[in-house]
């Protein structure tokens, strides 16, 4: 015989059970994925390659983390602008004022990290006492007097960046020209094609340098890779 105890402890349980089973339904079921329109490009070099002047532990920090976040926050973002997301970033930087203003100001911030990383490994390389050779060079003579000067209002740009951001030697105009950037600003976004760029975020030099930015800046000459700058003025030169 069924007493009102027995039912009260069978309808607990009954309904338990159904909770409980529904809540692992809802938390078996996959989440929704966005698509990944925009994927972190390789090093293509070992973390350590450009020791002493930048330490391993950073390139892998800087790369596998920073970088990585910037694609998969870029990802989120290019999802709020329908028809961008089969726009190479480089040309959706240049011309921001056609992208939809709620997606904006992130595409903005995210897309300029992913194409300011993309081309920052690129321009590594070790090369201690490294210079440009052939037209880059004359060009870099014409424009700033001489390759000696030129690392210097380089290096001057960079330290004079307050807070996060980068210094850039840029093919803008039809002349080279420095200019500075803060946080993930792009110099395609104000007309601009970057040639080289130095980051000058705590985060590409801190494990190392600690506040000795200016330290940091001396150690870039070295790792300069020369002939890929070269090759990125000789295609923005012909247009």
């Amino acid at each position: 015989m069924t007493t009102r105890r027995d039912a009260l402890k069978t309808i607990a349980l009954t309904t338990g059970a159904i909770t409980i089973g529904s809540h692992l339904l809802h938390a078996q079921a996959p989440a929704t994925e966005v698509p990944a329109v925009f994927k972190l490009p390789p090093l293509g070099y070992d973390y350590d390659a450009l020791e002493p002047f930048i330490d391993a532990e950073t390139m892998k920090i800087h790369h596998d983390k920073h970088h990585a976040a910037y694609v998969s926050k870029l990802n989120q973002a290019i999802a709020g602008a329908p028809g961008f997301e089969s726009k190479p970033i480089e040309e959706i930087l240049a011309k921001l004022d056609t992208v939809p203003e709620a997606a904006r100001k992130d595409i903005r911030n995210q897309g300029g990290g992913h194409a300011n990383h993309s081309l920052f490994w690129q321009t590594l390389k070790k090369n201690e006492n490294g210079k440009p050779a052939g037209e880059l060079a004359k060009a870099i003579d014409n424009s700033f007097g001489g390759f000696a000067k030129f690392q210097d209002d380089f290096g001057t740009a960079a330290t004079k960046v307050f807070g996060s951001g980068w210094a850039w030697l840029v093919w803008k105009s039809g002349k080279l020209s420095i200019e500075s950037s803060a946080n993930q600003d792009s110099p395609y976004s104000t007309g601009g094609v970057p040639l080289l760029g130095i980051d000058v975020w705590e985060h590409a030099y801190y494990l190392k340098y600690q506040n000795r930015r200016a330290e940091y800046i001396k150690a870039f000459q070295n790792v300069v890779n020369w002939d890929f700058v070269s090759e990125r003025f000789a295609k923005a030169a012909k247009g």
